[in-house]
């Protein structure tokens, strides 16, 4: 499913390079036929202009229709000095209003094109420039593919969070279901187990086999349980933070080498209250303790360190191991990505979408550096937005 996700992702990619680069070298051909074109429109108004100074006398009627019939490009007349004389094709209602107006156009104009001049005498010298703008039409033909690329650009970024989101819809489902499945299939061999439990009671001298496995049975109806709350939403109940943490370290500490030290830090607080699931918060602490222990070789410090700030805990869980390499931090929370040589890879994928699905909180890396240890960081509200 992945390699199909950025297979699309690459098609997609590579038809919005070629729509995009197809059309902004056809709008730049256009682009540059059309400023030739008003370039010779203009060329040949500046001439009707000349014929029209140079010629009194003669016929006007043709060097005054040249003129009239240029109606669309922006031309100022200057003098040599270029003090604006006249202009065509601009607001003469904002000119008279704005005194900056066509001192700002002439400005715009310089730098869009050179300008035609018409030299009226040398000595003196006198002469009209005539700067030049470009039309709507120009405008629009060089930022179409502007405009085209942000349509591009937004149909690509909605197909791929449609893709995405299906994507991790199939995701939900697939988890659901087997956690669904692996709690009915425990079902029946726990049952089974608790019968043989109450027989082996029920037998002189047995007591104690019986209550070795009553643990084992309890602990297999906790993993049952905790499969099926991930298979549907749990409900989520004001519980004392701190105690889950103590109980789950203690878990932990018993059996952890003797090297192995363990500290909790809650900053005096005897009790943290907050919207929890207890089975499953208690995973995830599971979770984090077992990776800090694995990542250590039987000795070293294991701490958790609990802090509230508003209505937000903060909960560190820090250990003095191996470390992560940095080029795995982003992949550690993936699905089956795991660098321990027995293992799924399972758990820490587990664990952040427990906080973060579930209990609307985040689970990340905080730090972590080679040969000194990592630290995971979870953040939980302490009560919940309806």
């Amino acid at each position: 499913m992945l390699s199909s996700l950025f297979t699309w992702r690459s098609a997609l990619a590579l038809i919005a390079i070629s729509i995009v680069t197809g059309t902004v070298i056809y709008s730049q051909y256009l682009a540059k036929k059309i400023m030739t074109e008003e370039r010779e429109k203009v060329e040949l108004w500046v001439e009707a202009s000349r014929a029209i100074v140079s010629n009194p006398g003669m016929d006007l009627n043709l060097p005054n229709m040249i003129r009239n019939e240029q109606n669309r490009i922006p031309i100022i007349e200057t003098d040599e000095k270029d003090s604006i004389v006249n202009f065509v094709n601009l607001d003469s209602v904002k000119a008279k209003r704005d005194s900056t107006y066509l001192a700002s156009k002439l400005k715009q104009f310089k730098k869009s094109n050179k300008p035609f001049i018409l030299k009226l005498s040398d000595q003196p010298y006198i002469a009209n420039k005539y700067y030049y703008g470009n039309t709507n039409l120009l405008d629009e033909v060089r930022y179409y593919p502007m405009v085209q690329l942000l349509v591009v650009a937004l149909f690509i970024v909605i197909t791929i969070i449609s893709i995405t989101t299906r994507h991790q819809a199939t995701q939900n489902q697939v988890w659901a279901g087997m956690a669904k499945e692996t709690a009915h299939q425990l079902g029946t061999p726990i049952s089974s187990l608790q019968g043989w439990v109450e027989m082996l009671r029920d037998q002189p001298q047995q007591e104690a086999i019986a209550r070795e496995l009553q643990k084992d049975v309890d602990r297999l109806n906790l993993v049952s349980d905790r499969f099926g709350k991930i298979g549907s939403i749990p409900q989520l109940e004001n519980t004392d933070l701190l105690a889950q943490i103590e109980h789950m370290v203690e878990y932990i500490r018993k059996r952890a080498p003797g090297k192995v030290k363990f500290s909790i830090d809650a900053d005096g607080a005897k009790e943290i209250n907050a919207m929890l699931s207890a089975p499953l918060f208690d995973w995830v602490i599971e979770n984090l303790l077992k990776n800090a222990l694995d990542a250590m070789d039987g000795k070293g410090e294991i701490n958790v360190i609990i802090r509230t700030t508003g209505e937000q805990v903060i909960i560190d869980v820090s250990d003095t191991g191996k470390g992560i390499a940095s080029v795995n931090l982003r992949s550690i929370f993936k699905p089956g990505f795991t660098t321990k040589k027995r293992g799924w890879g399972l758990g820490l994928s587990l664990s952040k979408r427990i906080i973060e699905q579930y209990h609307r909180g985040q689970l990340s890396v905080k730090q972590s550096e080679l040969g000194k240890g990592t630290t995971f960081r979870i953040l939980l509200r302490r009560r919940l937005e309806i």
